[in-house]
Parts: structure tokens; sequence; C-alpha cells
């Protein structure tokens, strides 16, 4: 009984751990309201300031951008591969057009 409850207490502790590791900004950015224009930021700089964004994503929004135009709005990143209403949901409040 005591080990069930030990492990249900660890795991209840490492909850709040593993929600802020999907939320990495770059350290150089910590503390500062961060915002990027998805139609003129660079694939360096989207990787950079946008959560769940690597470069393979950033680029291919880059790619995206260069072949079909600016981006209407926030919801019209879903169009491009590997980008998901999750994540454009998870960057709503950074995303600027």
């Amino acid at each position: 009984m005591f080990i069930k409850w030990l492990f249900t207490f660890i795991l209840v502790l490492s909850l709040p751990q593993v929600a802020l590791a999907d939320q990495k900004v770059n350290p150089k950015y910590e503390g500062i309201e961060i915002t990027v224009n998805v139609n003129q930021a660079s694939a360096e700089e989207l990787a950079d300031l946008l959560t769940g964004i690597g470069m393979k994503k950033a680029q291919a929004i880059v790619d995206y951008r260069e072949k079909h135009g600016d981006f209407e709005s926030a919801e019209s990143l879903v169009d491009v591969k590997g980008i998901g209403p999750a994540l454009v949901d998870k960057n709503r409040e950074r995303i600027q057009l």
C-alpha cells in the first residue's frame, strides 16, 4: 500500500515538469512577451520564437509562404505539412500576420 502511495505521489510531483517541458523557448527570450510575424520571419526566427517548431517545420513554413504568398490567418498555417491545429493553438498569442 505504501509503495502504491509513494509511486502516486512521485508521479503527481513530476506532472508540472512534463507540462512545462513542452513550452520551452530559447532562453535569451525568457521573460519577454514574444510575437513573430509569420509572413516576414526567417526560418531561424520561427524556430527560435514558436513553441514546438524546429528548423524543419520552420523551413516548411517559409517554403510554403514563398510558393503560395502571405498567410491570411493563423489558421491558414495548417496548410503547411507538419503544422496542425494544436500547434497553431499553442502559438496563437505569438503569431502575427
